[in-house]
């Protein structure tokens, strides 16, 4: 999160440090949770019987997320919440000024990605689609293929080639997409203003 952290222990439940001011680390009582996110004021968990849990800023309704079912992966971003769902499908709920929840349409996704203010897509066939804010150009994935990973930063995206390289695009003010001499990556990670490749 934006002043927070969270980690999933082996049994399912929840910690979490850092800024509480709006209750984004009161995860104390969850149980049953298989995946976490960190958006920038609220902690969001998936549960094991696929509901979802929220705890946090909810100015947006990003946190209005109840009525989800059926779903394999969250993701937060700064104001809005995406879900993927069993069908592949992507639902979305929160800040949608740049159109960052506008996802409806999506289908065939294995995996999400969340930027400060854009949602990254990637399609089981290894493109990759985006909506939102693209003031950087952090949406111009159209080209890309055989992915196998997204990450987004606040204003950058990232993919993980299947040959073990990586592509980034967005904005490039500290050097976080300068990520064209990694080989032999297994994993990316993008944070606000920097990129990790294991």
């Amino acid at each position: 999160g934006n002043r927070h952290t969270v980690g999933l222990k082996a049994d399912g439940t929840v910690v979490a440090v850092g800024d509480n001011n709006h209750g984004q680390c009161d995860v104390e009582n969850w149980k049953h949770i298989q995946q976490i996110a960190a958006g920038k004021y609220y902690t969001i968990g998936l549960k094991k019987n696929c509901k979802v849990v929220v705890s946090g800023a909810n100015n947006n309704e990003q946190c209005d997320v109840e009525s989800w079912a059926d779903i394999r992966q969250v993701a937060a971003g700064a104001y809005h919440t995406a879900g993927l769902k069993n069908d592949r499908t992507v639902v979305a709920v929160g800040e949608n000024y740049s159109g960052q929840s506008s996802v409806t349409s999506w289908t065939d996704i294995q995996q999400i990605a969340l930027g400060g203010y854009h949602t990254v897509g990637l399609k089981i066939n290894g493109t990759v689609v985006a909506v939102g804010d693209n003031n950087y150009g952090q949406c111009n994935v159209g080209s890309w293929e055989d992915i196998q990973q997204v990450a987004a930063g606040e204003y950058h995206t990232v993919g993980l080639k299947t040959d073990g390289t990586v592509v980034a695009i967005g904005d490039n003010s500290d050097g976080k997409c300068d990520i064209g001499s990694w080989v032999n990556i297994e994993q990316v990670a993008a944070g606000d203003n920097y990129t990790v490749g294991l």
